[in-house]
């Protein structure tokens, strides 16, 4: 780009970032997204559109409220890969899947002039072009499985995208970052990569112990990604990435995508300076082309911090009890980067990401190109 095309760019990050801070009933419903257009393709590969201000009940599949939608248009995103279908509790892995893609499908139906499915690489442009948000379905855990490696054709006909093989602890399919074994994958979980790679499903090694991760990116033949970590270099968590897992995934032609999360600081208090310190160690290990974001949050501004952190403690103990947490997660933490949350963090990062010397064609590949590069390789354009 040139100098100007980049100042255009910025600039227009900057006006979309301050009109997302007025209040609410300033900006109306919906909030008119054309000052978004100049912000690029931008998309989250691991997020949602949840309301973190209201309960969902344990409900994975959003409600898409107004406030919701306006932010999430006002932030300039794309689109956003959503969590849905079974990662724990003592619901029917396979029922509850099913059951979370159909509630997710009326939804979307209900917001049709703010939503689009995302089936393929070319939806994403399309949610573009038309001003929408672009949803991408994917799994957290591989569970729903059960022992039947052809459930991957009902899933991938039902519209999932993006299956990640395991959370925390070991499944079926292979061990989680938390297993204590890292024995790797499990001869099933070769057997549904496979079927994944024949049905063209992004394979998310999110979430997986190491061997997993390395096995799966060497048995697959199609590019694996890891959409939400950080860098273990950088921060020794466990739910952080070794560079011989960063380096072999990009190597593969993959993806890989930096959260805003605590594990970014081994303080768990991480800021937007942690979240461009591991982007730049992972563009230095994988290369400008393989590297994105992929928050694990939300776009929605949280009105009440105390509020939200007395939930959020209820939230950590819950899962403590039901062992799924990680490493870092601590009742004093949030699941997100203070000063680099709300409408405003994309814009705010890449501002940071300017500040850091990266241009704005490099800007643009981790805000959203190097995701659309590599989902059109895997689904197709």
């Amino acid at each position: 780009m040139t100098t100007n095309d980049r100042r255009k760019f910025l600039t227009g990050l900057t006006w979309t970032a301050a009109a997302a801070m007025l209040p609410w009933e300033a900006r109306g419903v919906p909030l008119p997204v054309a000052s978004a257009a100049d912000a690029g393709i931008i998309i989250n590969a691991l997020g949602g559109l949840d309301d973190p201000n209201r309960d969902s009940g344990g409900s994975p599949v959003p409600e898409f409220s107004p406030r919701v939608l306006s932010e999430a248009h006002a932030s300039g995103l794309t689109a956003v890969n959503i969590t849905l279908g079974y990662v724990s509790g003592p619901d029917d892995p396979f029922e509850a899947s099913v059951r979370d893609i159909a509630a997710t499908d009326a939804r979307v139906r209900a917001h049709e002039r703010d939503l689009l499915k995302v089936l393929t690489a070319g939806d994403i442009r399309r949610a573009k072009a038309e001003k929408k948000i672009g949803l991408i379905y994917g799994f957290q855990n591989g569970a729903m499985m059960g022992k039947d490696a052809t459930r991957v054709d009902i899933f991938a006909n039902l519209g999932v995208r993006v299956f990640q093989l395991t959370y925390n602890p070991a499944n079926p399919l292979g061990d989680g970052s938390m297993a204590p074994e890292n024995r790797g994958l499990t001869p099933f979980g070769r057997d549904v990569i496979a079927r994944l790679n024949e049905r063209r499903v992004m394979v998310d090694l999110s979430h997986s112990g190491e061997r997993t991760c390395l096995e799966a990116a060497r048995v697959s033949t199609a590019p694996i990604s890891i959409n939400h970590t950080g860098c273990r270099a950088v921060t020794d968590l466990p739910r952080n990435k070794t560079d011989a897992e960063l380096r072999l995934v990009a190597e593969r032609g993959g993806f890989i995508g930096i959260y805003f999360m605590p594990f970014l600081n081994v303080s768990g208090h991480a800021r937007a300076e942690d979240v461009v310190t591991h982007i730049d160690h992972a563009v230095n290990i994988c290369g400008e082309d393989h590297v994105g974001i992929g928050t694990d949050g939300s776009v929605s501004q949280i009105d009440d911090l105390k509020v939200y952190q007395a939930a959020l403690a209820k939230e950590i103990a819950a899962r403590k009890a039901a062992g799924i947490s990680a490493a870092g997660e601590r009742p004093d933490t949030y699941p997100f980067v203070v000063d680099l949350r709300g409408p405003q963090q994309f814009h705010k990062l890449a501002q940071r990401l300017d500040q850091k010397g990266y241009s704005s064609g490099r800007i643009e590949k981790i805000l959203g190109l190097n995701f659309l590069r590599y989902a059109e390789t895997v689904w197709g354009s």
